[in-house]
């Protein structure tokens, strides 16, 4: 199927795991083209052409940078999709994609296919590429929502192969995370006690945010509603356990809804698996800041990197060199603080680099991207306290900061905070 490519071609990969024997196909051909335009908008898997050498035949761009592709965008020989707004954006203002590979399961007897676990902005892409490949993998996860598309928009089908591989590729997405320490533990307590009976939640996948949903602070909770970018894992667990019901949700009441549920544990993927409890939607409804801000009481909680002290976030950079994405903290933050009592949370250990640099700082190294501006910043929580910073002024809010940072560290901080805040 992928003999369709030809050189010059501007191929891409779909948001969620890339299809392995579509990828392992273009990998074979890369002696034969030249010059392919490759967009993987979330590297997932280990290919080789991330890796030097392959610039003649892939020139690889990312939407997000995983750890696959790091060093590719480090040592700046890739390049990197700067989303609009948010991962809404209409694909149609992309470049046009020649060739779309994805994943879709089986056809059912309608004749539609569904995305599996990651929906995201695929039926769109799907409808604007010239060419789609479709990997049939029987593995896939099928849910409720608007997670489909028929047979007829597709125009190649292969048949997934379990046991194809390429010598050195691996997956990233899915793996099994450290286990929390007590710093993991203490941020999980604030943040529990920040988030209120009834509240609509979206956590943000990875790092610390995701802990309080593993962690057993919400289990005393009653009648929270879901909706959120992705179903991180310990989601599928406060669904079963009657804490995430959905009764109180302005939209979409008694229903989870997301744009994803993929890097939960097996059992997780099963209980979701044709649950008419979840739905997956594309990210142009669950991550436009409209819907997101109709929820009353909507409490987005998400990771950073680092928060300086008038309150901008980083979440994607320290210094230019890039490590992560947007991702949709943006559009949560938007909806977040237009909620009638809503909340915006960023979840941050106090600091990095085994207790030898503070994530609390006065200013930014020069290049770091600002995920969030300051103008949206609502609440901060480290392992040491709650700092809410939504009405204060940036002296107020650099105290409020240096409460919460590492003890090693407040008196540098106000230091600091007295040379850019006072006179």
């Amino acid at each position: 199927a992928v003999k369709v490519i030809k050189s010059g071609d501007h191929v891409s990969f779909a948001y969620g795991l890339e299809p392995l024997d579509l990828a392992m196909a273009l990998v074979a051909r890369s002696v034969e083209l030249k010059d392919i335009r490759l967009l993987v908008p979330a590297p997932g898997r280990d290919f080789p052409w991330y890796e030097p050498g392959w610039d003649d035949t892939f020139q690889v761009s990312v939407g997000y940078i995983l750890p696959v592709a790091r060093n590719m965008i480090a040592e700046r020989r890739g390049d990197y999709l700067i989303s609009g707004l948010l991962w809404a954006e209409d694909p149609g203002v992309r470049e046009p994609v020649d060739v779309l590979l994805i994943q879709l399961s089986p056809p059912d007897e309608h004749g539609y296919c569904g995305f599996g676990a990651s929906l995201w902005d695929k039926k769109r892409a799907v409808r604007a590429a010239k060419v789609v490949l479709a990997e049939v993998n029987e593995n896939l996860i099928r849910t409720y929502g608007d997670n489909f598309i028929h047979v007829a928009e597709i125009d190649y089908f292969v048949k997934h192969t379990p046991t194809g591989r390429l010598p050195g590729t691996t997956d990233i997405l899915g793996r099994k995370t450290a286990g929390p320490g007590e710093v993991e533990k203490g941020i999980a307590q604030y943040t529990g006690s920040l988030i209120k009976d009834g509240d609509t939640l979206e956590v943000g996948v990875g790092g610390t945010a995701e802990w309080i949903l593993q962690l057993g602070v919400l289990e005393n909770k009653n009648d929270l509603g879901w909706h959120s970018e992705n179903c991180p894992r310990g989601t599928a667990t406060l669904i079963m356990k009657g804490v995430i019901t959905g009764k109180k949700k302005t939209l979409n009441p008694n229903k989870a809804l997301a744009t994803a549920c993929g890097g939960g544990t097996r059992e997780e993927m099963d209980f979701f698996n044709m649950n008419p409890v979840l739905e997956l939607y594309g990210s142009d409804y669950i991550l436009d800041p409209k819907i997101i801000a109709a929820h009353d009481n909507m409490v987005a909680v998400n990771s950073a990197l680092a928060v300086d002290l008038s309150g901008q976030i980083a979440a994607e950079s320290l210094g230019p060199t890039m490590v992560s994405g947007t991702g949709g903290q943006l559009a949560f933050a938007i909806g977040a603080n237009l909620s009638r009592g809503g909340h915006n949370i960023v979840a941050l250990p106090s600091t990095a680099r085994n207790g030898n640099a503070s994530r609390i700082v006065p200013h930014f190294e020069p290049g770091t991207i600002i995920t969030v501006p300051r103008t949206l910043a609502d609440i901060v929580v480290t392992e040491h306290g709650i700092a809410r910073l939504k009405g204060k002024t940036q002296r107020q809010r650099a105290e409020e900061l240096i409460a919460i940072a590492h003890p090693d560290f407040r008196t540098e901080l106000r230091k600091q905070a007295a040379k850019l805040f006072w006179p």
